[in-house]
C-alpha cells in the first residue's frame, strides 16, 4: 500500500533549486553529438559554411542540451516519490540562443511544481521539474520542464 501523501508538505519544497554545475561547450561535443545523432547539417560541423550562415559559426544542434543534461544536477526534491513507480510524463522544451563552442553553460534544476489526480489506479503525483541554461554572459540560452508522474 502506498504511503500517505502529504501533498501541503511536499508543496513547502517548490523553488527549491540545486546546486548550479557548468559544462564547457566544445567543438569537438558538438561534432561527435552531430555524427551520433546522424545529423549531416553543415552548421554543426563545416566551419565556412557556417561562417556564412545567420549565426555567424558553428552552433551546437538544440538537442545537445539532452545529452549535457546528464552533467548537471537534477531538481532538489527533499523528499522521496511516496508511490513506488515513476513514470516519465513528458517535457517543454523552449531555446532562445545558440549554443557555440567556447560558451560556458550555468545549468541549475528548480522543483517547479506538485499537483496531484486521480487516477483509475488511484491517486497520480505529478512532479514538474525545471532546467535552466545560462552562458557565460548570464544570457539565458534554453530552458525545460520535465514532469515525472509517481503512482
Amino acid at each position: 500500500m502506498a504511503e500517505q501523501i502529504n501533498l501541503d508538505e511536499m508543496k513547502k519544497a517548490i523553488g527549491t533549486q540545486s546546486e548550479p554545475s557548468t559544462i564547457e561547450i566544445e567543438k569537438g561535443m558538438i561534432r561527435k553529438f552531430a555524427e551520433a545523432i546522424e545529423d549531416p547539417n553543415p552548421l554543426w560541423q563545416d566551419e565556412q559554411h557556417a561562417k556564412k550562415a545567420r549565426h555567424g559559426g558553428i552552433v551546437a544542434p538544440p538537442g545537445l542540451l539532452m545529452a549535457v543534461m546528464m552533467v548537471g544536477q537534477g531538481s532538489p526534491m527533499p523528499f522521496r516519490p511516496p508511490m513506488p513507480r515513476i513514470l516519465d510524463g513528458g517535457g517543454e522544451w523552449e531555446y532562445f540562443k545558440p549554443i557555440r563552442p567556447g560558451d560556458v553553460l550555468t545549468v541549475v534544476g528548480k522543483l517547479y511544481d506538485i499537483r496531484e489526480r486521480e487516477g483509475r489506479m488511484g491517486k497520480m503525483l505529478f512532479i514538474v521539474s525545471e532546467t535552466t541554461w545560462t552562458n557565460q554572459n548570464n544570457e539565458l540560452v534554453a530552458r525545460a520542464l520535465g514532469t515525472l508522474i509517481n503512482y
